[in-house]
């Protein structure tokens, strides 16, 4: 009982953090691959191209814009990833080291279903979630 009331009170802030942390860590991934992590900035090939998505969807969920179109595209994103990179090493995400990739597509879909919540410049700009 006393969890349940402490989880209802708190789920909407609860929820922005969870939108803000999952931002912060998907750009820094398009971070590391346009080299910002190491104190330069280049975009090549198709690699750059999925970091500028990364960074840009980062970003978007940070100040919750677009929420569910960056979880749709980041889930397409990461279940190709998942495919192309892990799977041929092995049955078991543990093992071909993709856990990280399906446990985004998870949190993706959280986020699809749930949309940017109540504290979003969405919200504040256009008083509703346009997607």
């Amino acid at each position: 009982m006393l969890f349940s009331s402490l989880s209802s009170k708190s789920a909407n802030t609860l929820y922005v953090l969870f939108r803000i942390l999952v931002g912060l860590l998907f750009l820094q991934h398009g971070m590391q691959k346009l080299g910002m992590l190491d104190g330069q900035f280049a975009v090549n090939g198709f690699m750059g191209f999925i970091g500028l998505c990364e960074l840009s969807g980062g970003a978007a969920l940070v100040f919750g814009v677009f929420t569910r179109l960056v979880a749709l595209l980041g889930t397409i994103l990461l279940i190709s990833a998942y495919f192309k990179a892990h799977f041929s090493n092995g049955m078991l995400p543990i093992q071909n080291r993709g856990e990280l990739a399906l446990l985004y597509v998870a949190t993706f879909a959280v986020l699809f279903a749930q949309g940017a919540g109540r504290l979003s410049l969405e919200r504040t700009l256009w008083k509703r979630e346009l997607f």
